[in-house]
């Protein structure tokens, strides 16, 4: 705006600092193990007994001493899985056995059922070691393991581990309530008329998409008319209702820089002004009484790099986990060269893949302005170029992070 002061140009990891150091984890909320998938572990799950509880069979066949092997022993019952032998396995004698069933107290060995002739209850069986084809007591887990730490997201797998401890109830993080608002006289929701010249509003959408695919609750408020005061009041409707607003667009320099403002009547502080990067450079932070406040690009590609970059690690931190962690980066070959790059860290929307090698490479898209959102669907990586870096040739090493999906 006219007469104002530049604004301060942050790094990205500054910026990214002072964002994690508004939010922190959320209050937990217990949910039944049924409703816990992709749900984020508030407390530990630490196995309350062991598993198996007891020593178990890992074959079908027969559960006998070992010291009675090789020879003619008599078959003295069964122990099936959920239905265990009563008595005791003594000298001279075989127990049938299945798979998972309890091994009989006496017993130490089983042989399988595929190396015994049974002629009525006569079982020959041939010389075997003791411990053969048990599972023994806590094989998978101990009583007061630690199996599952505060933080994990619980995939199937995960749920399946609580569901062996017997938990019924999970102590689950609560889920980051997000509202989204964008503003501009340019865009039209879809499914509406667009006028003459107006296009389909997009991030709002695609930000909402994220954000539940995150683990998150998205919140869309909408498309606000370039409008200070209807800005405003979208703005403290979403505050009110979640735990982060995050508002797209209206942070342009000049005179269509309506967010801030709008935000400003609100109490806002700002935090983070700009940020040295391309694509996402009027990407802002503030704090407002009612809570924190993510600002994003107007274009759509330039708003999907910078939710990578931001919105999910603090996402990340109100779940309680690593927010450092979605950001991380592994490396790749170039797959073409690359000119140098200038003073902002520049993110290239790319594909990855691995050549017949194993090695894994990286292609940038050709065409990187920001609001092309086709080539964005059909990345499924990012390609990190720190500031003033040389020219690269083809083969080069780069940092990339891999995006969900492809």
């Amino acid at each position: 705006m006219p007469g104002s002061k530049k604004a301060h140009l942050m790094g990205i990891a500054e910026a990214r600092a002072a964002m994690l150091a508004a939010v922190k984890p959320l209050a937990a909320e217990h949910v039944p193990l049924s409703a816990a998938l992709n749900r984020v572990l508030s407390e530990a799950i630490i196995a309350s007994r062991d598993q198996p509880p007891f020593a178990v069979s890992a074959m079908d066949g027969y559960a006998l001493r070992s010291v009675d092997t090789p020879g003619i022993l008599r078959m003295c019952g069964e122990s099936s899985a959920g239905r265990g032998y009563e008595g005791r396995c003594e000298s001279g004698a075989a127990i049938r056995i299945s798979t998972g069933a309890a091994m009989p107290e006496g017993a130490d060995t089983v042989v399988i059922q595929e190396d015994v002739c049974r002629d009525g209850d006569a079982v020959t069986v041939p010389a075997v070691k003791g411990g053969k084809n048990i599972r023994p007591r806590g094989g998978d887990f101990s009583a007061g393991q630690v199996l599952l730490p505060p933080g994990r997201k619980l995939d199937g797998v995960a749920v399946s581990l609580a569901a062996a401890t017997g938990a019924a109830n999970l102590s689950v993080t609560r889920p980051p309530r997000v509202a989204i608002l964008s503003s501009g006289d340019e865009l039209a929701a879809p499914g509406e008329t667009p006028g003459p010249y107006q296009i389909f509003d997009s991030a709002t959408y695609g930000i909402a998409g994220l954000v539940q695919s995150w683990g998150g609750v998205a919140q869309r408020l909408g498309v606000e008319r370039d409008d200070i005061g209807a800005i405003a009041r979208a703005a403290e409707q979403g505050l009110r209702d979640s735990d982060l607003l995050v508002v797209i667009g209206g942070a342009s320099v000049g005179d269509h820089d309506h967010a801030r403002p709008a935000l400003m009547r609100l109490g806002l502080e700002l935090a983070v002004e700009k940020i040295a990067i391309r694509p996402g450079k009027p990407t802002w932070f503030g704090n407002a009484p009612q809570g924190p406040v993510l600002g994003l690009p107007g274009n759509p590609a330039s708003a999907l790099v910078c939710a990578y970059l931001f919105l999910r690690p603090l996402m990340e931190a109100m779940l309680g986990r690593d927010p450092q962690a979605c950001t991380s980066t592994c490396r790749a070959h170039l797959m073409h060269a690359l000119p140098a790059n200038g003073p902002r860290e520049h993110y290239l929307r790319a594909f990855l893949d691995v050549d017949g090698e194993g090695r894994l490479r990286a292609r940038s898209f050709e065409d990187q302005d920001s609001s092309l959102i086709s080539i964005f669907a059909a990345a499924n990586a990012l390609i990190r170029l720190p500031p003033d870096m040389p020219a690269l040739a083809q083969g080069a090493l780069v940092d990339v992070i891999r995006l969900e999906g492809e």
